[in-house]
């Protein structure tokens, strides 16, 4: 007589099965969402330098990265991803890189949680500026 699959072993495979998505979308992982925002395009032009503002910066969502420029002429990348719960942040303004889902605030210069309740900073990105263009790594 074949074995059938009850409601019960289809549930508890795919909650073993989900649970490391969930785990990484959470609370701040190793990469925090990084590699969503690795998988761009290297050489992808992001912006004009101009178009990033001293003391602020920019997101763009669709390469979810975050570029700001805390001094003139200092641009930094970050990983758009919250490390909170996995939200697109949503922009750049006070001074922080803002995430709207939950309220999380991060610094321009280094991507450190100036505001919880993410508890881990935005990992990194790599960036080239060359002339005015501003491009991923």
């Amino acid at each position: 007589m074949p074995h059938s699959a009850t409601r019960r072993t289809i549930l508890l495979t795919t909650a073993a099965t989900a649970l490391p998505l969930t785990a990484a979308c959470g609370g701040g992982g190793d990469d925090g969402g990084s590699a969503a925002a690795s998988s761009s395009p290297a050489g992808q032009d992001l912006a004009k330098a101009g178009d990033i503002p001293v003391g602020g910066g920019k997101v763009f969502k669709e390469q979810k990265v975050v570029v700001t420029q805390p001094e003139k002429d200092d641009f930094k990348a970050f990983s758009a991803v919250c490390t909170h719960q996995g939200c697109v942040v949503a922009d750049v303004s006070g001074g922080t890189i803002n995430c709207a889902c939950h309220g999380s605030k991060f610094a321009i210069a280094d991507g450190a949680v100036k505001q919880g309740p993410a508890t881990e900073p935005l990992p990194a990105e790599q960036i080239t500026v060359e002339g005015n263009s501003v491009r991923l790594a």
